[in-house]
C-alpha cells in the first residue's frame, strides 16, 4: 500500500527525488542555474511516476542505511579501482593469461531494488558482468575465473557489496 508521511508524500520520494537530482548535477557537471531548474523539474516528475507506479523504490531513511549507502560507495569505488588496474595489467602483460567462464553465485539479498543494484555493481566493474538471475543464483561472466566453487567465488564477486546493499535495501 501506499505509505503516506506526514506531508502526503509516499514514502521514499524525497530520498528518490535528491537522488535523481544529485545524478542529473553530476552528469551535467554544472550547478548553473538552468541545469538545477530544468534538474529538479526533471527528477521531481521522475520521482512522482516512479513512487506511484510501484513499491520498489519506498526506501526508509534511516541514519543506519544512510551509513551503509555511504560505505557501499566507497566499497564500489574501491573495487572498482582494483578492476580497472587489474585490466590495464591484462591490457599491457606481453601475454595474456585470462581465463574466462561462466560462474554461479548466491545471493542473500532479498528485495528487487537491492538485486539490481547488486547486479550493477558487478556490472560495472571491469572483468565481470552478470548474465542472468536464477531465483537466489546470478551467473556471471568472469574475464579470469579463480574458482567455479559457487562457495568459493561467491564472497569474491558479492562479497565486498552483499553486507552494505543488504543493510539499505534488505
Amino acid at each position: 500500500m501506499n505509505e503516506r508521511r506526514a506531508s502526503g508524500l509516499p514514502q521514499g520520494f524525497f530520498l528518490l527525488w535528491i537522488f535523481l537530482l544529485a545524478v542529473w548535477l553530476i552528469i551535467n557537471s554544472s550547478i548553473a542555474l538552468p541545469v538545477v531548474v530544468t534538474g529538479t523539474l526533471v527528477s521531481l516528475a521522475l520521482s512522482f511516476i516512479f513512487i506511484r507506479r510501484g513499491d520498489v523504490w519506498r526506501i526508509e531513511a534511516t541514519p543506519r542505511k544512510v551509513f551503509h549507502f555511504l560505505a557501499y560507495t566507497g566499497v564500489f569505488f574501491v573495487e572498482l579501482v582494483k578492476a580497472n588496474i587489474n585490466m590495464l595489467r591484462y591490457v599491457y602483460a606481453p601475454r595474456i593469461d585470462i581465463r574466462p567462464g561462466i560462474v554461479k553465485v548466491r545471493v542473500r539479498l532479498k528485495s528487487p531494488i537491492g538485486r539490481l543494484a547488486l547486479a550493477n555493481s558487478i556490472a560495472l566493474t571491469p572483468g565481470s558482468l552478470v548474465m542472468d538471475i536464477d531465483g537466489d543464483a546470478l551467473f556471471i561472466h568472469w574475464l579470469d575465473v579463480k574458482t567455479i566453487d559457487p562457495d568459493k567465488a561467491t564472497p569474491m564477486i558479492v562479497g565486498p557489496f552483499e553486507e552494505h546493499l543488504g543493510a539499505v535495501f534488505g
